[in-house]
């Protein structure tokens, strides 16, 4: 296999949604819209900071919408794209691959313990 380019369709799409906070954003995104202090809370260990630019990255590729309603104070929501609906199949076979790779290693763990 040939490495993997600038132009390879992985590279570009973990540019879009690869990192530490990325993903988890889309996955509290994909089924409802969410105001930027929900997702700090629902987000252990992001800063405001980092929340805010990740929202901004995913905003620029056009996965993210970003809606200011004028009101004081300012209520800002994020929700996905049409575009960015389109990353739900994916993120939800993540969510399942985690769910199954945390049942087995639980059940791994589960034989140690009954072995010692």
């Amino acid at each position: 296999m040939s490495p993997c380019d600038k132009f390879c369709p992985v590279n570009v799409t973990l540019d879009v949604i690869g990192g530490k906070w990325k993903l988890l954003i889309l996955w509290y995104l994909q089924d409802e819209t969410r105001r930027y202090s929900q997702l700090m809370r629902d987000i252990e260990g992001i800063t405001p900071k980092m929340l805010a630019q990740q929202l901004r990255e995913l905003e620029r590729d056009g996965v993210v919408n970003r809606t200011v309603h004028p009101v004081v104070p300012p209520k800002v929501e994020y929700s996905l794209t049409p575009y960015g609906r389109t990353l739900n199949p994916i993120i939800e076979s993540l969510g399942k691959w985690g769910s199954t790779h945390l049942e087995r290693t639980n059940a791994a763990k589960e034989k140690q313990l009954v072995a010692l």
